[in-house]
């Protein structure tokens, strides 16, 4: 984990959608971060440990006019649209963090990618077993933008990609030029000036921070290997998007927070 020092900084610079403005200044408390996304193999040894079933693995709550596939356990997975079925999303009955996509996918030597379809609860449940919180959106922005007001997009000056987003023209075709055509292990790219990895794409990330009335959204962060120029251009600290706490996805993970040292290994 990195310390941060308490500071004062401006939240939502340079917006680029509606919901991600107005400008206005924030403080936050000194605070230590996860340096990285937390990993498959940290998930494993959190759900060895205590035997915890993610809300993916469990029968879903049913509801009036739930197609069939979503009465089964399973999670919302990417899918590039064809002739046959349009849609960017699918329920895809048995996808859970151990088969991010479904069971034909295994996280089986993939210890140091990023863990997905962990749904708000899941990943509450992993922080309180280790000693951590989730942190708030103002925590995850400042991380994110290491001494900066804004960022701009994470290329260097020959035009090579510096994080782990998409490139081409979404939804179609992903050109991978950044290396990776999905998740990347956490680490692959250079850290920021915090010495943070992976802030910017990869897998969006939790937050505390809730959105509406009822709290039963909450705001993601840092976008993901699916954000593209030509879509939605969320990979900057001050994008933000609102996700159902009780859904996970395969781009969506988490990073913790703690507000004094870790104790020693």
């Amino acid at each position: 984990m990195i310390p941060l020092p308490a500071a004062d900084f401006t939240i939502g610079a340079d917006p680029k959608y509606p919901e991600e403005g107005p400008p206005r200044r924030a403080r936050v408390k000194a605070f230590w971060i996860d340096a990285h996304e937390l990993t498959n193999g940290e998930f494993a040894r959190f759900v060895t440990a205590t035997g915890y079933r993610t809300v993916a693995e469990q029968t879903p709550r049913q509801l009036p006019d739930t197609p069939p596939e979503m009465q089964q356990p399973g999670s919302a997975v990417f899918a590039i649209p064809d002739d046959r079925d349009p849609r960017w999303w699918r329920w895809s009955v048995g996808a859970q963090w151990r088969h991010p996509s479904g069971p034909a996918e295994s996280i089986a030597g993939r210890d140091a990618e990023p863990v997905v379809q962990i749904a708000y609860d899941d990943a509450e449940a992993y922080a309180h077993w280790g000693g951590k919180r989730l942190p708030s959106e103002a925590e995850w922005e400042y991380a994110a933008l290491a001494g900066s007001t804004a960022l701009p997009e994470p290329i260097d000056a020959h035009g090579t990609p510096q994080a782990n987003y998409y490139q081409g023209v979404f939804p179609a075709r992903d050109l991978g030029l950044d290396g990776f055509r999905g998740r990347a292990p956490v680490g692959c790219f250079k850290p920021n000036a915090f010495g943070l990895y992976d802030m910017i794409g990869n897998v969006w990330e939790w937050t505390s921070t809730a959105v509406g009335p009822s709290r039963a959204s909450g705001v993601i962060k840092g976008g993901s290997y699916l954000c593209a120029s030509n879509y939605c251009a969320r990979y900057r600290p001050a994008a933000r998007q609102f996700e159902e706490r009780g859904l996970g996805t395969d781009h969506i993970g988490v990073r913790f927070v703690r507000d004094s040292a870790p104790p020693a290994n």
